[in-house]
């Protein structure tokens, strides 16, 4: 990030100040309330986007697993239950949209209605009943919208992205915050249930269908992005398999040697059992076999290192499609945090005065902890309104729960940690503790640092620690001091004085304090 929170190159988070929050700009205004209708060869849904709008707040969510596309690759046609149950979906969504005052809304239909045969003339039909007129867009579109969803929770990914829907499956290559080469094929569950030959001749037809599609695509791509809810769903199983302790799919990480376990482990499980065991709805869980058969050849086939499961998809390209450049190079877990102090914190604009204050305890961080730290600031006071007894606990969930992009899960976890900290010392309730598995010890002490270090800056003064004093750490003298402005000193009294006792225990360093005119200490000693 620049100094404005800019992403650059990368997307490598540098030091820098805050900037201005975006979701103040007025370009952001024309970003409120953005509809998106997906109708896809299975789901039928209506998204409305409101609120951060570099990290998409979700104002209004409904999808219908209507089966447009089930039975198409025998008949030609749309599926004629599907077809009744879609148009009534997209009824009702045409009268909430109306209800909403949207500020646009773009419906975009996909594999299903651009190769039914009476595509045309439902499209027709839902224009008639709704006015809803839908965009078809090819399999590359496709491609490039889902890509553009995983950019816009994942700044600077990299790899190749693979959207699976009912009937078709895309492949993208991303990087440097762009989509480039694309491809599309038939590989969807609602297809190769008409392949014939059983599995050998279900084997053949996916092996060569992606060996062309790896001619077209021929880079190394370490990470591999998954989209689809047949990917979702297969993921969750993989959870299951696990005992994996957060179940937030963004950004969940799946190697493939654990996700090859997970394939060999469903067939010993009946759809009934893993549907107990996730909570997945069986249209869904039905497809997951037939996914399968795509996932373990394209893994035998592309060869990446790591797999990233993405809840973004074309929906969110969407949105991303309508973004400035300056919306689409900021970072989205720092303007979500922002969009939540401005909403919840007693005193918005606090976060920045705090993160300024603690960063000499920080000063050798790398980029990826100094933007945890700034997102802790931001989000160090936004549940002051919930009970005392509870407001630890809730901080925790506000991190591990919320829907953020822009953070993988250890992050979360230790945002979660930290937040926690702030409030409260007297370490993790039980439903907490299996989560520290995702952080090695010094993560989390680094978390308990940070959460003393808020939990005594955030009280220090209330109008801003640093108009009260300042704070020098020097690491190889172990020592943590505090200089307190003349007219201050009187504001570090007993409390005070206990919560900068406890962050100097933390650190394991002995505390000095003095009162005199705030400088740069002496030893910037440079191992902080």
């Amino acid at each position: 990030m620049n100094d404005s929170g800019d992403f650059i190159g990368t997307a490598t988070p540098v030091r820098g100040f805050f900037g201005p929050a975006l979701f103040q700009d007025p370009s952001r205004s024309a970003l409120e309330r953005v509809g998106v209708i997906d109708i896809g060869s299975n789901s039928v849904r209506l998204v409305v986007f409101d609120g951060a709008a570099r990290s998409p707040a979700y104002f209004f969510n409904e999808k219908v697993l209507c089966g447009l596309g089930r039975g198409m690759a025998q008949t030609g046609r749309l599926n004629p239950e599907g077809r009744v149950r879609a148009l009534a979906a997209l009824r009702r969504f045409a009268l909430l949209a109306q209800s909403m005052n949207l500020t646009s809304l773009t419906t975009v239909a996909t594999a299903a209605l651009r190769e039914a045969e009476d595509g045309p003339a439902f499209r027709a039909e839902v224009e008639a009943a709704t006015g809803i007129d839908m965009l078809v867009i090819d399999g590359g579109e496709e491609a490039r919208l889902s890509a553009q969803g995983v950019l816009l929770g994942w700044p600077g990914a990299r790899g190749l992205v693979c959207d699976i829907g009912g009937s078709s499956m895309e492949l993208a290559e991303i990087g440097e915050n762009t989509v480039g080469r694309r491809v599309t094929s038939g590989l969807g569950p609602f297809r190769l249930q008409q392949v014939p030959g059983g599995k050998k001749g279900l084997k053949t037809h996916v092996d060569g269908i992606l060996r062309g599609l790896r001619a077209e695509l021929d880079g190394d791509y370490h990470t591999l992005y998954l989209v689809g809810g047949s990917w979702r769903a297969l993921a969750r199983l993989d959870m299951a398999r696990r005992g994996y302790p957060l179940t937030v799919m963004h950004e969940y990480r799946m190697t493939p040697k654990a996700i090859r376990k997970t394939m060999d482990w469903l067939k010993d499980h009946s759809l009934k059992e893993l549907r107990s065991r996730t909570g997945t709805s069986p249209d869904r869980l039905a497809l997951v076999p037939l996914a399968v058969q795509v996932l373990r050849p394209l893994l035998h086939v592309f060869r990446p290192r790591e797999i990233y499961v993405s809840s973004y998809g074309i929906r969110e390209g969407i949105l991303f499609d309508q973004m400035p450049d300056t919306l689409r190079a900021r970072d989205p877990l720092i303007e979500a945090c922002r969009h939540q102090e401005a909403a919840n914190a007693r005193l918005p604009g606090f976060g920045r005065k705090l993160y300024d204050f603690l960063m000499p305890l920080f000063r050798n961080a790398p980029p990826e902890r100094l933007r945890l730290v700034k997102a802790a600031c931001l989000l160090h006071d936004v549940n002051w309104r919930a009970h005392p007894d509870y407001r630890a606990e809730s901080c925790f969930d506000t991190a591990t729960r919320a829907n953020l992009g822009g953070m993988d899960h250890p992050g979360r976890v230790f945002l979660g940690l930290a937040l926690m900290n702030r409030y409260k010392s007297n370490g993790l309730d039980g439903r907490m503790t299996p989560l520290m598995k995702l952080l090695d010890e010094e993560d989390i002490r680094q978390a308990v640092i940070l959460g003393r270090a808020m939990r005594f800056g955030a009280m220090f003064a209330v109008g801003g620690p640093e108009a009260a004093g300042k704070l020098n750490f020097f690491p190889k003298k172990k020592v943590l001091e505090l200089v307190l402005q003349p007219a201050m000193q009187d504001l570090f009294s007993e409390v005070a004085q206990n919560r900068f006792a406890a962050l100097a225990k933390t650190l394991g360093v002995s505390t000095h304090v003095r009162v005199g005119r705030t400088r740069r200490g002496p030893a910037q000693d440079g191992d902080a």
